[in-house]
């Protein structure tokens, strides 16, 4: 598996512990490192990257998420699905070097991993428009 592939695993697996846990990102990141074998530091670099990237930013990100996840409010979305959704939100919107269309094919594998069967489809539908709205605005 490719590094950025694992390092967006584990940092959905951090997300998905700050989300339930309802305790600070330092303590996820440590707890789950601490609980993994041997990690090489650039995947674990750029999992703590993204995590990090998504907690200081959570108000905007749930924001584009609410805005586009029409008739769904985000407390109610099931756990995996809706920080799979931060995760590749996070990516289309502060990762200049991640092409829009690797941030969702990308989030779509972990939905469809590690969520239910339309969990795929509703991943890809939400960060499909997030993606074309941002499009058209640096046009």
């Amino acid at each position: 598996m490719r590094k950025r592939t694992l390092a967006r695993e584990s940092a959905l697996k951090i997300l998905y512990a700050v989300d339930i846990a309802k305790e600070g990102a330092d303590k996820c990141i440590n707890n789950f490192w601490l609980s993994q074998d041997k990690i090489e530091p650039d995947i674990r670099d750029y999992a703590e990257n993204i995590v990090l990237g998504v907690c200081k930013n959570i108000t905007h990100i749930d924001g584009l998420i609410s805005e586009y996840a029409t008739n769904w409010e985000l407390g109610r979305m099931a756990v995996i699905d809706r920080n799979v959704l931060r995760l590749g939100t996070y990516e289309l919107t502060y990762s200049d070097d991640i092409p829009p269309k690797v941030a969702i094919n990308e989030a779509i594998d972990l939905a469809k991993k590690y969520g239910d069967k339309d969990s795929g489809k509703f991943v890809n539908g939400v960060l499909d428009k997030i993606s074309k709205e941002k499009a058209k605005g640096s046009k």
